[in-house]
């Protein structure tokens, strides 16, 4: 089997990093600790860091915002490239003439910067672990992280 790159999107990133972990967080670190076993990349996109960062301050949950450090030290970051931001506004544009937009006009729209940061990866066998699948897998392969095995 081919080696994944496994791009976590901010559900399951703040599942992995929670502070108190509810059961479905428990089961979300043992599927990427077993993805990380198996030999597959797990990569945190700076994006999805951004989302879970903002709302781990706002809610002043410092634990978490250890924990989400931790993590970024002990796998792949995926930093926001000129490259990315350019496909993202592309990708931004398409979903606005197809009259399927991702989010409304005025937000940054993270969900396309994420598949920007998949689609410009430059690597085969990338997918985005997520619970948005809808909206991410129009531009690029995306699942729920429970559907990946």
């Amino acid at each position: 089997m081919a080696t994944r790159i496994i791009l976590l999107d901010t559900t399951p990133l703040g599942l992995v990093t929670q502070a108190n972990p509810s059961a479905t967080a428990v089961l979300c670190r043992q599927w990427m600790n077993a993805q990380m076993a198996q030999g597959h990349q797990i990569v945190i996109p700076e994006i999805a860091d951004y989302e879970l960062r903002r709302e781990l301050l706002r809610a002043n949950k410092q634990h978490g915002l250890t924990n989400l450090e931790t993590l970024i030290g002990q796998v792949d970051y995926l930093a926001l490239n000129t490259k990315a931001m350019r496909q993202a506004a592309q990708f931004w544009a398409q979903a606005r003439q197809q009259g399927q937009p991702t989010a409304g006009d005025d937000t940054i729209d993270g969900d396309v910067i994420l598949a920007a940061q998949a689609a410009t990866i430059g690597k085969p066998n990338v997918i985005v672990a997520t619970n948005n699948v809808k909206h991410l897998a129009r531009f690029v392969p995306a699942d729920k992280w429970e559907n990946i095995t």
